[in-house]
């Protein structure tokens, strides 16, 4: 038996008892899920008929509510990411903050388990809300004019965003002291779409809000996903929201780690 036989073997354990929680508590995942659905159906039937008349660029052709719903999908799909980390934190704190991992620690298996379990089993979920989000888009208008390459390049970098997403939300819940507070510090993930292009094109905006929106992470991440989709061509942007991606996962692993090393015996 190889020395890798373990950590696969225990970060499959790991998974499948994390999916099962999930199953087992399905409610949290509809939350997690229903909410950037609401924020989608909001804004395109209420504010898109405005909002939508005078975008240009992805949505040139269209107007009003499809014009809008064209173009506030990805942001959507950036907050969906972020709302199903907050369960990851959550459940993260959960096993702190309970005792399930001291007692891990007393088992032969491998330390690394632990967290990757909850890292597979987010992204299973980040999945699962994506694909209900871009289903109900679809229904009341998003028309994406993305090529194979286009929609490969998009999954792809959602995968990228969520793995950023998960990982800093996993050092989050380790880093709470209670399961309260592990539900509260993710929420500035929500807000950040808000403060981007992610509903409203960053030069309608004030200029200090303007500044913030254009270098903050999730604003190229939402405007390559965009060019992706409506088959534009994604420029340098492509390669700055990679990098974003790549820093944020590799900040929130190394966190991650060092918290969880330190919570050893």
């Amino acid at each position: 038996m190889t020395t890798m036989t373990h950590p696969l073997r225990d970060s499959r354990t790991m998974l499948r008892r994390n999916v099962r929680r999930m199953l087992r508590y399905p409610s949290l995942t509809v939350m997690l899920v229903g909410m950037p659905v609401v924020f989608l159906l909001l804004f395109v039937f209420v504010f898109g008929g405005t909002l939508g008349s005078g975008l240009g660029g992805p949505a040139a052709g269209l107007t009003g509510r499809a014009a809008y719903a064209n173009y506030v999908v990805p942001g959507i799909l950036l907050m969906t990411i972020a709302g199903a980390v907050q369960g990851t934190a959550i459940s993260v704190a959960m096993d702190m903050t309970e005792g399930i991992v001291a007692r891990f620690r007393t088992m032969s298996i491998s330390r690394a388990s632990v967290l990757t379990g909850h890292v597979i089993g987010s992204l299973i979920q980040v999945f699962v809300g994506l694909v209900t989000v871009t289903a109900v888009a679809l229904a009341v208008g998003f028309r994406p004019d993305a090529g194979i390459g286009g929609w490969l390049g998009a999954i792809g970098l959602l995968i990228l965003a969520g793995l950023a997403m998960i990982w800093l939300a996993v050092a989050l819940g380790l880093k709470a002291k209670s399961v309260e507070t592990a539900s509260n510090t993710p929420m500035i993930l929500l807000l950040l779409p808000f403060l981007s292009s992610g509903f409203v094109p960053t030069d309608s905006m004030p200029t200090a809000l303007r500044w913030f929106a254009e270098y903050q992470p999730f604003t190229p991440v939402i405007e390559t996903l965009r060019a992706l989709l409506s088959g534009t061509p994604v420029g340098t942007t492509g390669l700055v929201a990679v990098v974003w991606c790549v820093v944020i996962a590799g900040a929130g692993y190394l966190w991650s780690r060092r918290l969880y090393e330190r919570t050893g015996p």
